[in-house]
C-alpha cells in the first residue's frame, strides 16, 4: 500500500522523482520548504524523501541547510548515451563556431515542448545569456528552438500553440500562421533566424542536425549581439551542423 501522504495513488518513485524534478539550472539549490512546495508533497513527506536521496547520493545537503543534485545522480545522467555521444561529437564544431564569431555557441535537443541546452562554449566577450547547460528554451522564440520545431512531426506545433505561445518581446511571434510559415521557410532553407524573439538586443541562427538517414537529433547555432552580421556566420552553421551529422 502507498501510504497516507501525498496524491491518492501516487506511488513512492513517483513522490522520488518530483522531489529531484524541482532542480533546474534556475533552482540549482532549494530549502526543504521549497521542494516540499515544488512537489506538492507534505513537509514530512519531502523531508522523509530527501533524507533517502541523500544517504543514496541523489542530492547533497550544503552546510546551510539547503539541497543540491549529487554526484551520484549526475554520474548516471553522465551515460546517457544520444546525449553524450552528441556533445562528443559536436564539441570540435563548437568550438570551431566559437573562434569564428567570438559569441555563444549551443547545442540543444528536444525535451517536450522545449529545448534542452546540452553543450555550450562561450567566452568574456560573447553577449550575456541566462541560458547554461541543462538550462530550456523555448521552441517558438529561439533560432534552436524554430530548428526543432521545423523538423519535427507537425503535432508538436499544434502541442505547442495550444499550450500557449509566450510573448518575451515584440518581436517573439506568437501567431500560429506566422509560426508555421518561419517553419516552413527554415525547412526550405535550412537555417534559422531569431531576432530579438527572446530576448531585446540579441540574435541567433541555427541549422539541424540529423543522423545518417535523417532523423532530428538536435540543433546549433550562435546566439550573438543584435549588431552581429547573421548572414555571414549562417554558412558556418549550416557546414558545422553538417559536420556534426556526419560524425554522430
Amino acid at each position: 500500500m502507498a501510504g497516507n501522504t501525498g496524491t491518492a495513488g501516487d506511488s513512492v518513485s513517483r513522490r522520488l522523482l518530483s522531489v529531484l524534478d524541482c532542480f533546474d539550472v534556475r533552482r540549482p539549490v532549494l530549502s526543504l520548504t521549497e521542494i516540499a512546495a515544488a512537489a506538492s508533497l507534505p513537509l514530512s513527506t519531502a523531508r522523509r524523501l530527501i533524507v533517502e536521496l541523500v544517504v543514496w547520493g541523489g542530492l547533497e545537503r550544503l552546510p546551510d541547510g539547503r539541497y543540491r543534485i549529487g554526484m551520484r545522480l549526475w554520474r548516471i545522467g553522465s551515460f546517457a548515451p544520444r546525449q553524450r555521444d552528441l556533445r562528443e561529437a559536436a564539441l570540435p564544431y563548437l568550438h570551431d563556431l566559437y573562434e569564428v564569431s567570438l559569441e555563444n555557441v549551443q547545442l540543444v535537443v528536444l525535451d517536450g515542448l522545449e529545448a534542452l541546452c546540452v553543450e555550450k562554449v562561450s567566452g568574456s566577450k560573447a553577449v550575456a545569456t541566462d541560458t547554461e547547460v541543462g538550462g530550456r528554451l523555448p521552441l517558438h522564440a529561439t533560432g534552436v528552438g524554430k530548428v526543432l520545431l521545423a523538423y519535427s512531426p507537425p503535432t508538436l506545433l499544434t502541442e505547442l500553440v495550444a499550450a500557449g505561445l509566450t510573448r518575451y518581446t515584440p518581436h517573439t511571434i506568437v501567431q500560429p500562421g506566422r509560426l508555421a510559415a518561419a517553419c516552413q521557410l527554415i525547412r526550405e532553407n535550412g537555417i534559422s533566424f531569431a531576432y530579438e524573439e527572446l530576448t531585446v538586443g540579441v540574435v541567433t541562427v541555427a541549422a539541424p542536425v540529423f543522423t545518417s538517414d535523417r532523423r532530428l537529433l538536435g540543433a546549433l547555432g550562435i546566439v550573438a549581439r543584435h549588431s552581429t552580421r547573421l548572414d555571414q556566420l549562417a554558412p558556418a552553421v549550416r557546414a558545422a551542423a553538417l559536420g556534426v551529422s556526419r560524425s554522430y
